[in-house]
């Protein structure tokens, strides 16, 4: 028998906050769709309105459920997503986000017969109601994604949750000790919890979850696109015909990291001429605020939505990648790569894409995010790490340029491939541990 999920004094108190701050949530999306309209698509589904009403009523366990909060979660769901298909062809997926650039993502993983829709917010009565709806045989959380309703519901209506690719650095597991009344009991529901690290295991363990095992990082089984690798391939091959500097990246910056790059450019012009800069920043909605730091700093702005079929030869121009689903082409033109999020304390962005294009990365202090992945690839010379700005970039403009320093790009170039085929298998263990998990609580793999 299932065991239940019985309301607590502090679920309770935290449902009536959730259910008191449904206003300001409405306000708050009204806000984000003016720089990004994703945010008022079917607005209702927030609040577990789904339409047409009769969809997915036709019982319990045709749905496989997964929950990826945004683009980064979305990117490694799509790697278990692919896995899953190869064992379930006939799957119907449910996918749902929180926002817009996560759904967006989401919509490449579509086949006919799934759906996507919001996340409810998580109130009682929201939540009900998605379940209501969907009725799903089994829900992935992915990452870091945990709702108190939304799993004490989905447990007391029979459908297990489990955390995949699950991920706890210190201070959240600081707040979910903070938060114990309310996070150990939402931990301890979880069917399964499949975590990235032993250090991952043993702060989730702290906060309550019962970690059933470590299957790794799904993100290094990441495959980038072929057709993009190509393209950037042409382009880079075409640039050093041209004898052209080599290109620097600056990847998923963050609010704060592009101004620390202009700066240092302006006082550096050694660095300038040592390579051409590409910043692509970690959000779209920054896009033309940066072009704008950009071009207030004095420097020429080439926009890569402006391109063409071909990167532009601009002297003294820094290049903008302003589109999305494009990170492995920016990865492939590029010799070397500074990865954002790291520069301030943000715990830097995931450095592992990079690695699987062959391009080694260069990390700032704040890695908190991928503290393992981001120590291991350090410790097997594909990644290097730097205390500042200043040193990441005199870094960055050795390696493209001295004779030794090119020596140590290869090898960097050469770690990063090798790194990458030492940690793939996290989604062939996830999924066979899905499917298992699904088959113990009577549901077929033709779902």
């Amino acid at each position: 028998m299932t065991r239940k999920v019985r309301m607590t004094p502090a679920r309770g108190l935290f449902s009536l906050l959730a259910w008191a701050a449904q206003p300001l949530l409405r306000r708050k999306l009204r806000r984000r769709a003016v720089a990004e309209p994703g945010y008022a698509v079917a607005v209702p589904e927030r609040f577990g309105h789904y339409q047409p009403p009769d969809l997915g009523r036709d019982g319990l366990g045709q749905w496989l459920w997964i929950h990826s909060v945004s683009l980064g979660e979305t990117r490694a769901a799509a790697i278990l997503v692919k896995a899953l298909r190869e064992r379930m062809p006939h799957m119907r997926l449910l996918l749902t986000h929180n926002t817009a650039t996560g759904r967006e993502e989401g919509a490449k993983l579509l086949k006919a017969g799934d759906v996507q829709v919001w996340l409810p917010w998580d109130t009682l009565d929201a939540t009900q109601r998605f379940i209501a709806q969907f009725r799903p045989a089994l829900g992935v959380l992915m990452e870091t994604e945990i709702w108190p309703n939304l799993i004490a519901n989905c447990t007391n209506a029979g459908i297990p949750m489990v955390l995949a690719n699950a991920r706890l650095n210190e201070k959240s597991e600081k707040g979910a000790l903070k938060m114990g009344p309310i996070a150990r009991p939402t931990y301890g529901a979880l069917a399964a919890v499949w975590a990235q690290t032993e250090e991952d295991a043993r702060r989730l363990r702290n906060v309550g979850a019962q970690v059933t095992a470590v299957l790794g990082n799904l993100k290094f089984d990441v495959q980038p696109d072929e057709a993009l690798m190509h393209c950037a391939a042409q382009w880079r091959a075409g640039l050093q015909r041209q004898q052209q500097k080599p290109v620097v990246l600056f990847a998923s910056s963050r609010e704060g990291e592009e101004a620390l790059l202009l700066e240092q450019l302006q006082k550096q012009p050694a660095a300038l001429n040592a390579a051409q800069w590409l910043i692509v920043p970690r959000h779209p909605q920054r896009f033309d605020a940066v072009a704008q730091l950009i071009a207030d700093a004095g420097f020429g702005v080439s926009r890569r939505s402006q391109w063409g079929d071909e990167p532009p030869l601009q002297e003294g121009s820094l290049w903008l990648g302003d589109s999305l689903g494009e990170m492995p082409l920016y990865y492939g033109l590029s010799q070397v790569a500074l990865m954002g999020g790291s520069f301030e304390p943000l715990g830097g962005q995931n450095l592992i894409e990079s690695l699987a294009c062959g391009t080694p990365v260069i990390l700032g202090p704040h890695t908190f995010n991928f503290s393992q992945a981001s120590e291991l690839a350090v410790q097997a010379g594909a990644a290097f790490r730097c205390d500042d700005m200043v040193q990441a970039m005199q870094l960055a403009c050795s390696l493209v340029q001295d004779a030794q320093g090119v020596s140590g790009l290869l090898a960097a170039q050469e770690q990063a491939s090798r790194f990458m085929s030492q940690h793939r298998g996290a989604a062939a263990a996830t999924a066979d541990a899905i499917v298992t998990l699904m088959q113990a609580n009577g549901h077929s793999s033709r779902l």
